[in-house]
């Protein structure tokens, strides 16, 4: 077997003004920065890409020169996985669809899903709107900073997990600890952002008419769910498919000649096995595994997500 057929991953670390330091304290992600407010674990993105630990390459070189990782039919990577550690609430914030995304971006739209590693006791999301509003209302409520007013708020807790569809009004809480698996966009539309001020002293930009554009302002359910410790399927669709595990002693993971296979650590140790290759695994680590049939076999305590696309 070909040692580059299972990869860690490096990530791009952002220290945006809203985070903390457990990524840097927990998760291993040593850094000078102060903070880190996001691990850019698994991303091709030209705004932070991962690198490969075993060869030193920028992932996207290591993709070109290995044909085939990602599977039959998969000749670029379409999402990204990120850690964000929210010492303070995020902008309330949308971001477009494919095709508008495409049209004013020249990126592929954003749809998301969260998975909470952990919370404190007090900690929500804000997930879509409580009232129906129309453009005109919504713009209003924005301009007189009343919008969070018209918010749908979510109580979340360790292990509950949600679908964030491109177009849906949302931000995440302070105290909030969470692996986002996403499109491999860095496109977001602030709507508000209590009038906080950058380094410089300047207020961050807000972008109201493309979020007005794009934002769905009609009430739902925010489909928050919870793992309960067990292996769940937190999301499967056109985009990504995510599986929640819970590691006690062994766990086994199949894999597919039609997707590569990324596996997030988000607590434990132990050792992860693909064919004749075992490394050690820790809390916060992120490991590619290439498109074939050998499987994944992972030694050791904690849990994991499994990621991959159809």
């Amino acid at each position: 077997m070909n040692e580059h057929e299972m990869v860690r991953l490096i990530p791009s670390l952002k220290d945006f003004l809203w985070g903390g330091t457990r990524l840097k304290e927990e998760f291993g992600k040593n850094c000078d920065l102060e903070k880190v407010a996001e691990s850019w674990e698994l991303s091709v993105h030209r705004s932070g890409e991962s690198i490969v630990a075993q060869t030193g390459q920028p992932l996207s070189a290591f993709l070109k020169e290995n044909p085939g990782f990602l599977g039959k039919e998969h000749d670029s990577l379409d999402i990204l996985i990120k850690f964000i550690d929210a010492r303070d609430n995020l902008s309330l914030q949308v971001h477009p669809d494919e095709k508008y995304a495409n049209e004013h971006e020249n990126q592929h739209g954003k749809t998301e899903m969260w998975y909470i590693i952990d919370a404190s006791e007090d900690a929500s999301i804000i997930f879509g709107m409580k009232d129906q509003l129309t453009r005109e209302q919504f713009r209003q409520a924005i301009s007189d900073n009343t919008i969070l007013e018209h918010v749908n708020r979510v109580p979340v807790r360790k292990g509950d997990y949600c679908l964030i569809q491109a177009g849906t009004l949302h931000a995440v809480g302070r105290g909030c600890l969470i692996a986002e698996i996403q499109q491999s966009s860095d496109v977001t539309y602030r709507v508000y952002d209590y009038d906080r001020r950058d380094k410089d002293g300047n207020p961050r930009q807000l972008h109201i008419e493309k979020a007005i554009d794009v934002t769905n302002l009609v009430p739902f359910e925010s489909g928050v769910r919870n793992t309960e410790g067990l292996t769940t399927v937190m999301a499967d669709n056109e985009l990504f498919t995510v599986v929640y595990h819970p590691m006690s002693d062994k766990l086994v993971l199949k894999t597919s000649p039609a997707s590569f296979t990324a596996v997030i650590f988000t607590d434990g140790s132990g050792s992860i096995t693909h064919g004749s290759l075992t490394r050690h695994y820790t809390k916060g680590d992120s490991w590619l595994i290439s498109a074939g049939d050998e499987d994944i076999v992972i030694q050791g305590s904690g849990e994991c997500l499994q990621v991959t696309v159809r």
